[in-house]
């Protein structure tokens, strides 16, 4: 784990980190009302209703002034409130040029980059996470900005600008398998039961799926070089969880994808299960030391999938799940962790090279565990 000075509070620093934040937000939304034909996801523009639009928009730019003033006021020091001005003024003046969409239908296109989606998962996750993770830290001196942080932003960033082409490859192998063998009977049946139950077995199904799939990229030599990658990181945070490898990425998902497309959940369980998923998988990797009780015996929590990142050999190959931990007690895969955390995570004395590029290439052209202390992954 790096050591390092966290950010304290009335530096100057956080207010002014949260300005520049919104303020790239407000310009990034921006940029998307000059081209939504190919910057928006088709699927979320019915939601865009243009008065919502601008007030949330003018909330935004307030809220990042008003953390900018507090940089100033705090600190003398830092340039952090100055800068995240600039690009509010940025942001501004493109915002004056703007058409009026109001009145207009936004044209589709066969491809489109959804940086609507990487900006809104992207507020929302630093809105509830940051938070957490600045007040009720497991790692007291892991701090936000540590030697990976660039790396995970960056994995981020490409993953939700991708989510087309990673949306359309998931469901492909489901779709050609399963799409003329009479299922609509068997989906009316499933559709047919209380919103509830009918989620939690979406869960259920899903996360079995998903624990074979996590399985086997372990067991399997070649296909551990790829989810390395994901290992890699000794700065587990929330942001870390982007850090997948393209290829982990998208078998992972696809296999975790059949049993939905199978079953055929309703729209509503389809659209909760997405949202809950999305959240857990974050809050999975956060650095924070709640412990959520005995819920952590009915789902996964963040101290329950950091063992399963451990550095520490007598937790390897464990705790695969993303849901349900009994489901790693059924195949004997639960580690007891009871009120204990890892010392520390990633790939030990393995050497793995740093950047994304780099990382993208290296399981295509070595092995990771090549000159190093970690010979395959049935010793991890």
């Amino acid at each position: 784990m790096t050591e390092s000075k966290r950010l304290k509070i009335g530096d100057g620093k956080i207010s002014g980190y949260i300005s520049i934040f919104l303020a790239i937000i407000s310009l990034g939304a921006t940029v998307c009302a000059y081209f939504p034909e190919y910057l928006t996801t088709a699927d979320f523009r019915e939601l865009y209703k243009p008065n919502y639009i601008k007030w949330t928009f003018l909330i935004v730019l307030v809220l990042s002034f008003g953390f900018a003033l507090v940089s100033f006021i705090l600190s003398k020091k830092t340039k952090l409130g100055f800068y995240a001005i600039l690009i509010i003024a940025s942001a501004i003046f493109l915002a004056s040029g703007l058409p009026n969409y109001e009145y207009q239908e936004i044209s589709s296109k066969s491809f489109t980059i959804g940086m609507d989606w990487l900006l809104l998962d992207l507020l929302i996750s630093a809105f509830i996470f940051v938070p957490i993770e600045l007040f009720l830290p497991k790692r007291l001196n892991q701090t936000k900005f540590h030697d990976e942080w660039r790396t995970d932003l960056v994995y981020f960033i490409i993953s939700h600008l991708l989510i087309q082409v990673t949306g359309i490859l998931v469901q492909l192998p489901a779709v050609m398998a399963f799409s003329n063998i009479g299922l609509s009977g068997f989906q009316e049946s499933i559709q047919g039961i209380w919103f509830v139950p009918q989620l939690f077995l979406a869960l259920f199904v899903s996360d079995l799926f998903q624990w074979t799939g996590h399985y086997f990229f372990h067991k399997i030599p070649y296909l551990w070089r790829f989810h390395s990658v994901h290992h890699s990181t000794k700065d587990i945070d929330w942001l870390a969880g982007s850090r997948t490898h393209f290829v982990d990425l998208i078998v992972v998902r696809s296999v975790s994808f059949l049993p939905l497309y199978v079953f055929g959940f309703s729209t509503a369980v389809f659209t909760t299960y997405i949202v809950i998923v999305s959240i857990q998988a974050v809050l999975a990797h956060a650095n924070t030391r709640i412990n959520f009780g005995f819920l952590k015996y009915v789902f996964v929590t963040p101290q329950y999938h950091h063992w399963h990142h451990s550095a520490d050999p007598k937790a390897y190959d464990k705790n695969f799940a993303i849901h349900f931990p009994f489901i790693d007690m059924i195949f004997g895969t639960y580690y007891p962790m009871g009120k204990t955390w890892p010392e520390s995570t990633g790939l030990g004395d393995v050497k793995f090279p740093k950047g994304f590029t780099r990382q993208f290439i290296f399981p295509f052209t070595k092995n990771p565990a090549d000159d190093n202390a970690v010979k395959d992954p049935s010793e991890r």
